[in-house]
């Protein structure tokens, strides 16, 4: 009979990753830094944020579960055998896969890893209750460490590679909000304007990043009633004459997403509605301004709500006035230590990239209805800060079809 293993390694293809592999030993310096301050011996992460900070790969599970460990000197990314050898060839480090003929074989390539009765680092944030019992049965640890909060304050500093890359996405992102605004027009479905700034996006990725993965890079894109919530879906809505819009576009290249979001209408705006988009704009724009170093999130979040509350809209704000940018940074979650809300007391400090993005949702039956959003990314410095977004806001430009 074959014998079939738990675990091997394929390693074969030539090696392309999003960073110089002097980013990734940086960030793993980082992460052993931290591992020594928390008495850590090994790290085993499970999330697609850090396994792709720390490694490059950005896995799809389909079901199964995949990881990296990190010791004082391994990096190891632990995949599936339906990925073959693709994994490592999309990783910095080491990489194990295990197979699927015995339940339990990813549990067997950490183990082979990071041994037992170690202290394992681990991410609370993500680890299921099913496989934390796991890492208890095969690991044996001799102590568990959440890392979660660290290694997400590690990320929220961005490197100089990692702000070019955003700076690149940031601009795929205005492309696909100039790409929508020309797709507009009475009578055009929201699926079809939304394609078009999706594959304007797409196209523009492939031409300047020619050796990435090309994945989730989407738009939404909202009309009317549709645009009262910042996240609701695309549908085959058609446009009408004086329709609210929001545009969307969300560019993601090597696992660092981006975004431009703008409130448009189709044609004519009523005084009511303009009345509301002018104030969200200026809430925008004072928001912008406040985004400096030294100020924190919650005095950040004061001040703007302050701004609403004395043209009494602050009830109808939505969420939160921007997040951190960064790994996965949108849709799959994001850094919650860095993001503009009334209970995040974090300080901006230079090289941290965050959105202003205030929304107003006006009732439905109420004048002026709908939802109202502006989003622009901006890159903290030493002395202020630096809008990275340039398709531009407001009525001037954004009356269209």
């Amino acid at each position: 009979m074959t014998k079939r293993p738990n675990y091997y390694r394929l390693h074969q293809g030539d090696r392309v990753l999003p960073f110089a592999a002097t980013e990734y030993e940086g960030r793993l310096k980082g992460l052993r830094t931290l591992m020594a301050e928390h008495g850590v011996e090994a790290c085993v992460f499970t999330s697609m944020h850090n396994i792709a900070y720390y490694s490059g790969f950005l896995y799809c599970a389909f079901g199964r579960p995949y990881g990296l460990v990190v010791t004082e000197t391994q990096s190891v990314t632990i995949s599936a055998g339906i990925d073959a050898a693709q994994p490592w060839r999309r990783s910095h480090g080491d990489n194990i896969t295990y197979t699927d003929w015995t339940r339990d074989n990813y549990w067997r390539a950490i183990h082979s890893v990071t041994g037992e009765h170690r202290v394992i680092g681990f991410e609370g944030d993500h680890l299921s209750l099913q496989q934390s019992g796991k890492l208890e049965n095969f690991l044996k640890p001799s102590r568990r460490v959440d890392l979660s909060h660290a290694t997400m304050t590690q990320r929220m500093h961005k490197s100089p590679a990692e702000i070019a890359l955003i700076r690149a996405g940031a601009n795929t992102a205005d492309i696909g909000g100039y790409a929508i605004r020309d797709a507009i027009r009475v009578g055009a479905r929201e699926i079809d304007v939304a394609m078009a700034g999706r594959d304007a996006m797409e196209r523009e990725i492939a031409r300047r990043f020619p050796d990435a993965e090309y994945r989730d890079t989407w738009v939404w894109f909202q009309s009317g009633i549709n645009t009262d919530g910042a996240h609701n879906p695309v549908t085959s809505r058609q446009l009408q004459t004086g329709d609210i819009l929001s545009l969307n576009t969300f560019p993601m290249i090597s696992g660092y997403y981006t975004a431009l979001e703008r409130t448009l209408f189709v044609r004519d705006v009523d005084e009511a509605s303009l009345k509301i988009w002018e104030a969200n704009v200026a809430a925008h724009e004072y928001g912008m301004s406040l985004l400096q170093p030294g100020a924190s999130c919650a005095e950040i979040t004061a001040k703007i709500n302050t701004f609403f509350s004395d043209r009494d809209l602050l009830q109808y704000r939505s969420f939160g006035y921007g997040h951190s940018f960064g790994v996965l940074s949108h849709y799959y979650g994001r850094e919650a230590g860095l993001e503009l809300r009334e209970d995040i007391d974090t300080v901006l400090k230079p090289g941290m990239v965050l959105s202003m993005e205030p929304m107003l949702t006006i009732p439905d039956g109420q004048p002026g209805a709908g939802g109202y959003r502006e989003h622009d990314i901006l890159i903290i410095h030493e002395t202020g800060n630096e809008n990275i977004t340039h398709y531009p806001f407001g009525p001037g430009f954004n009356l269209v079809g």
